[in-house]
């Protein structure tokens, strides 16, 4: 299948840029965020790899017949509310598997936010995971997991770096107007 996969992203005009994180556990995150297609290019990168890159997504889509295939694409089911918190749910995923390659979305949202999302950050401290600076360029049709990148203590001084790597690296969105890397936390 991974020559497959492969083959739809060359028809498609993707190259890819690296290979997969190289570590059993980590944090990938996936940025830009600004469409749906975002997870189509990066599932395809990372089976095209011969390796899966698991993503959060909200128990209810596990019901019915959809939960096999979302379960086989690398969907981990995440309740939200009753005092569940998805990073705690996320480390203790981390804690059980021996591999696991985790991918965030730290907009959180594929419409324009300023406001990224902190929790791939105290996932990675909790967990003890590294974090990758993954990334899908719709301008250039480059997707990759960029390079690795140690968490400090201050949250907001990490997030203004990773912000400013993707802001050097100039990457564009399949819907440019719905991404900033300027902004606050969240």
């Amino acid at each position: 299948m991974r020559y497959f996969y492969k083959f739809l992203l060359w028809i498609m005009g993707w190259k890819l840029m690296d290979p997969p994180a190289p570590d059993p556990k980590c944090i990938i995150l996936g940025v830009p965020h600004t469409s749906a297609w975002d997870f189509v290019i990066s599932f395809l990168y990372y089976n095209s790899m011969g390796h899966t890159a698991y993503v959060m997504v909200k128990e209810e889509f596990f019901r019915g017949p959809f939960g096999p295939v979302l379960r086989a694409m690398g969907g981990i089911p995440v309740r939200q509310g009753k005092g569940a918190t998805v990073a705690k749910q996320m480390i203790d995923e981390f804690a059980k598997r021996e591999i696991m390659h985790l991918a965030i979305a730290p907009e959180g949202t594929r419409t324009l936010t300023e406001r990224w999302k902190t929790g791939f950050h105290t996932i990675s401290k909790a967990a003890n995971v590294p974090v990758y600076l993954g990334y899908f360029d719709w301008g250039k049709k480059e997707v990759g997991v960029g390079e690795k990148f140690e968490l400090s203590d201050d949250v907001p001084g990490d997030l203004k770096k990773i912000r400013q790597w993707y802001k050097d690296k100039g990457v564009v969105g399949k819907h440019p107007e719905r991404f900033t890397t300027g902004g606050d936390l969240e």
